[in-house]
């Protein structure tokens, strides 16, 4: 059978997507490999949404075309870059074969055997895909964790971002598909499920006009074989009183949300379309601080919006210095086409955009230590991720999530395994990550 090698760049819904591309393979009787100059295809899986992030789709196409000079016959790119710049890029890297979009993931067989017979592919015309518990997919991530997309589409139309026109309307899966998958994930040995979609809070509103993310919660919490339950990407405007007290009261779901506030001046909220005031943001953050004391709480940020003057982006220091949050990612404002943002004026510049966003990391640097000096001495339970060659293990607590936020490195003379949860007692802490002994 064919050999197929296969690239994810960008965000965990694009894995996903890349996940669901692999199970369509792997039921169809390709072979997956990992060494992409033994594959006979070569399926790319891009991001769109930044500049950064462009870039790096766009050097990986031009890095992997050169495996067409081997065993490669057919090079596929799909996803965010390709819905966006189809043209640009058949017409710039004639090594590409097969064009893909972000709702066409299912013809994926389809692209592969129309170019294995000398056909070339291209469709970006559907947006309305939704992948579904029937769908196979075959997981990238370690065993023990998964992310589960409830959602596709976008209806917010943030001025910044591009997203509405990549992926399409916001569209839900119902509590029956995702729960049927996560009961399926479980059962093969995941234990950490991570929620995900443009934006989770608004779950369900397009199914019947009601908000059903708390509902949903109930749901998978009765699933035995998971232990965490994490949210992501939950916009503020829908963090609802009955939300919070789902994540508060339900046991498997983690203390922890991921909230993108983007920025701390009402001036510079409005002009990228937020719906919500600073102070609305402050009255969230303490909202869920009272009613779960123990929460952690990330989000991220843009500075260099346009129009961003120092007042305004003083205004940001301040709000990161008053609501002192667990974990914040920073970004520099990335002007994209065919976004409201792009057309208005004032535009930063580049340099002064990356000193701001230094500045303010710099300042979360501080906050993250602070923070994490009040957990020496209290114990976590820590999932288990990795051991090095000495024996000493890392992990998470329920205030991490993988890749992006912090690990606990583990002292321990007993033998643990990674997918593992055990007994961490914390004895030193550092910026971002933490010390501990096994208890």
């Amino acid at each position: 059978m064919v050999k197929i090698a296969t690239v994810s760049l960008g965000c965990p819904k694009n894995l996903v997507d890349s996940e669901v591309m692999l199970g369509t393979l792997q039921e169809n009787g390709y072979i997956i490999i990992n060494e992409p100059e033994n594959a006979e295809v070569i399926i790319i899986n891009t991001c769109g949404f930044i500049e950064s992030a462009k870039k790096e789709s766009i050097d990986t196409i031009v890095e992997f075309a050169q495996y067409k000079k081997n065993k490669c016959q057919v090079l596929i790119v799909t996803g965010c870059l390709v819905q966006r710049y189809k043209d640009e890029l058949t017409g710039e890297i004639p090594e590409i074969d097969g064009i893909m979009g972000t709702g066409d993931y299912d013809n994926i067989i389809q692209c592969i055997d129309n170019n294995l017979k000398g056909v070339k592919y291209n469709s970006t015309d559907n947006m309305e895909y939704l992948y579904d518990h029937l769908t196979p997919r075959l997981l990238s991530t370690p065993k023990y964790t998964a992310y589960l997309k409830i959602a596709e589409g976008c209806d917010n139309h943030c001025t910044y971002c591009i997203i509405p026109s990549l992926r399409g309307k916001y569209r839900s899966r119902s509590i029956e598909s995702i729960v049927t998958e996560a009961k399926s994930l479980a059962k093969n040995g995941v234990k950490e499920i991570i929620l995900i979609a443009q934006d989770t809070t608004v779950y369900g509103l397009d199914l019947d006009g009601n908000l059903l993310l708390p509902k949903l919660l109930e749901e998978l919490n009765e699933i035995q074989e998971l232990k965490w339950i994490r949210l992501m990407y939950c916009y503020p405007t829908f963090m609802t009183d009955e939300l919070i007290q789902k994540i508060k009261s339900l046991p498997k779901v983690c203390n922890y949300i991921d909230i993108p506030l983007q920025h701390g001046d009402d001036n510079i909220l409005k002009s990228m379309g937020r719906k919500e005031t600073r102070q609305e943001l402050i009255d969230l953050v303490k909202k869920l601080r009272s009613n779960i004391p123990d929460v952690a709480i990330r989000t991220s940020l843009i500075v260099g919006f346009p129009g961003e003057q120092e007042e305004h982006f003083n205004n940001l220091v301040e709000f990161v210095k008053e609501i002192q949050l667990d974990r914040v990612g920073v970004f520099t404002y990335s002007k994209e086409d065919g976004t409201a943002a792009a057309k208005l004026k004032g535009q930063v510049n580049q340099r002064v955009k990356v000193l701001r966003q230094h500045k303010l990391m710099k300042l979360q640097q501080k906050i993250s230590s602070s923070l994490n000096a009040k957990s020496v001495g209290k114990i976590y339970e820590v999932l288990v991720e990795g051991i090095n060659d000495n024996g000493q293990a890392w992990g998470r607590t329920y205030k991490d999530s993988p890749e992006i936020d912090g690990k606990v490195f583990i002292d321990t003379t007993e033998t643990v395994a990674i997918g593992d949860f055990i007994p961490v007692k914390i004895v030193q802490a550092m910026e971002y990550d933490l010390i501990g002994e096994k208890c």
